[in-house]
């Protein structure tokens, strides 16, 4: 969150960058996880998308009781990778060697550095994405680029040179107030990632905030949305001014890559969505609108998924975002109506 003279009161706020120390640090930390691409480590993008993601959905899709390529609730799949290891003689297109495997487990884990946290990690059903942002042959400039440029100033830097003190330097050195602003002890939180919102969300402004976040993001570990809104959460409890429900609601988007696409129902009003109804039901801009101006604060929002993401095409199915930390559960019914499922 930015500082609170920079709002007038309402946000829909989807998939943010809001500690980017860290984001790049752990984008770089992925990389080195799987190069070089000659590395016995190295995962090809055919063993993602033909491998790792049918075993995924195996193990996991039907937790939620429909077998959808959507996984609800990615906290409740324990994937286990190590079913896909290589028997002897096997073509190693079609299956997982240790070295892989051990990389793998890394990728779907919290990045922490000396025992301390750094980043959240992927979670287990966006596995046909995953490659295109960290995962290539050659680290991603998005990362390499912000580190070399903006935080360490050396074009000759390589991921090579990473280590637990790079992403203390990002954060100390800090670009653009990215992160927010520095004292000697700890960050001093006036913007992204403050979790005090009283400034904001006490009268007179009476703020209020709607965040979503695709769980198959691939860019932005959607956990750090999470870790964003438990600091958020945590602060309003410790000064026990606010609840934090009266301002700050998070809607995760089950089977939704960074920002749209995906497998899952990712048509709710956001930025390069589909078009919905424009209603407070289908729309979170107008669901926002609602609590704003009417006080009804939404529990749930109806997503659509259109067949290939085209509203011309007609509807694939619905589904219920759920207000955090309840998620979606199958109930009976029709298994592509949004009615057939609560949230818990």
């Amino acid at each position: 969150m930015t500082s609170p003279e920079f709002h007038c009161g309402e946000d829909v706020i989807g998939s943010p960058a809001n500690w980017i120390s860290r984001l790049t640090s752990w984008g770089i930390y992925l990389a080195r996880l799987v190069e070089p691409a000659t590395s016995s480590r190295f995962i090809p993008q055919e063993v993602w998308t033909n491998v790792i993601a049918p075993e995924v959905m195996k193990q996991c899709d039907a937790l939620d009781g429909v077998s959808d390529s959507v996984i609800n609730d990615p906290r409740l799949c324990n994937f286990r990778p190590e079913t896909l290891t290589c028997r002897p003689s096997q073509d190693p297109s079609t299956c997982l060697n240790p070295y892989q495997i051990a990389a793998l487990r890394h990728i779907y884990a919290d990045y922490y550095e000396d025992g301390a946290y750094v980043f959240g990690g992927f979670n287990p059903g966006g596995e046909d994405v995953y490659f295109s942002t960290y995962f290539q042959a050659g680290p991603s400039p998005l990362p390499t680029g912000w580190l070399e440029y903006m935080v360490l100033n050396d074009t000759d830097w390589t991921i090579d040179q990473y280590n637990s003190t790079v992403y203390k330097i990002a954060d100390e050195i800090n670009p653009g107030d990215a992160n927010g602003k520095l004292t000697p002890a700890a960050l001093v939180t006036v913007q992204a990632i403050d979790p005090d919102l009283r400034a904001f969300a006490a009268p007179p402004r009476n703020g209020k905030v709607l965040h979503y976040v695709g769980l198959t993001d691939e860019v932005i570990s959607p956990r750090n949305s999470f870790h964003y809104y438990d600091t958020v959460r945590a602060h309003a409890l410790s000064t026990g001014e606010m609840d934090v429900d009266d301002f700050y609601r998070l809607f995760p988007v089950p089977g939704m890559d960074h920002c749209f696409g995906g497998h899952g129902a990712n048509a709710f009003g956001g930025v390069f969505q589909p078009p919905v109804a424009n209603d407070a039901e289908h729309d979170i801009l107008t669901a926002l609108l609602r609590w704003v101006e009417d006080g009804l604060a939404p529990t749930t929002i109806i997503a659509t998924k259109f067949n290939n993401d085209t509203v011309a095409d007609g509807v694939t199915f619905t589904r219920p975002l759920c207000k955090h930390p309840a998620t979606a559960k199958y109930i009976g019914g029709d298994e592509d109506d949004a009615a057939s499922f609560e949230c818990v």
